[in-house]
């Protein structure tokens, strides 16, 4: 058996804004999406999310697809408090201009870490923290 791994995010209470922001920052594409309410055997939720705590409707759990990649996610304890930490999702495009273009989407309403410029290991990366706290690298494929 193969081994896989992925990365799984939780949104603390935003992830249906983030797969909306990925969407259009990434053209991500929601390739499932469960709800608390979804759940046949739900489970004491206190505290946090789930059915019973007012978030029914919240992100239980979905696979948000980025080109070859799935990422998947929750709203976890929705606090409004995520915090991305000790980790960064690289995203590698094909041009220098989409580095750009990549940098711009995820930026609106986050910063650049690192502005994206030529270096040893790519012709242009560079770091950026979206508005969710997520740190995103994006790069040019070296040779």
């Amino acid at each position: 058996m193969s081994k896989k791994v992925q990365s799984y995010l939780f949104f603390d209470g935003r992830a249906e804004e983030a797969a909306e922001f990925y969407k259009t920052a990434l053209g991500a594409k929601v390739e499932m999406l469960l709800r608390f309410r979804d759940n046949p055997e739900p489970q004491d939720a206190s505290p946090g999310c789930g059915p019973g705590a007012g978030h029914d409707d919240k992100v239980m759990h979905m696979a948000l697809q980025i080109g070859d990649t799935t990422i998947m996610a929750s709203d976890g304890d929705c606090k409004g408090q995520a915090a991305f930490q000790g980790f960064a999702l690289s995203i590698t495009v094909p041009d220098a201009a989409t580095v750009d273009k990549t940098i711009a989407a995820l930026g609106a309403g986050g910063n650049v870490v690192m502005p994206a410029m030529k270096t040893f290991f790519s012709e242009r990366f560079g770091m950026v923290a979206d508005k969710f706290g997520v740190t995103w690298m994006v790069l040019v494929a070296g040779e």
